[in-house]
């Protein structure tokens, strides 16, 4: 099993996710942005490292908003989701596309699999 963390960012009633590069395994779909936790780090640390190396943005990482373990054909990933802030304003380094939307725009983009709870509990929370 893979450990993975992503952000929560909210702003202005809108939180930020990001499209996969065309290259990558699941190309295209939509995301939070994070990634795979490096060997030795907290899942904190590893969050922040993801959000500088794919956004250049530094984030304090608050609680953790929820976790999800998804198995896809080819790796099994637990996914913590963290609610985070930043001041700093999003560079596209890695993604193909990003977008601050409101949860009631969920359903308007095709997202990565292991996402479906959180924005189910996002679209229950939130709409």
């Amino acid at each position: 099993m893979i450990e993975v963390v992503a952000a929560l960012i909210w702003r202005d009633g809108k939180f930020l996710i990001c499209q996969r590069p065309a290259n990558k395994k699941r190309a295209l779909l939509w995301e939070f942005v994070g990634g795979k936790r490096e060997k030795g780090e907290t899942l904190k640390d590893a969050l922040k490292r993801e959000c500088f190396e794919e956004l250049d943005i530094a984030v304090e990482v608050n609680d953790v908003f929820c976790e999800v373990t998804h198995a896809y054909p080819d790796v099994t990933v637990r996914l913590t989701l963290f609610n985070a802030t930043t001041s700093d304003e999003p560079k596209m380094l890695e993604h193909n596309d990003m977008r601050w939307i409101f949860p009631a725009q969920i359903d308007e983009f095709e997202f990565c699999p292991a996402d479906k709870d959180i924005l189910n509990l996002l679209k229950q929370r939130y709409c």
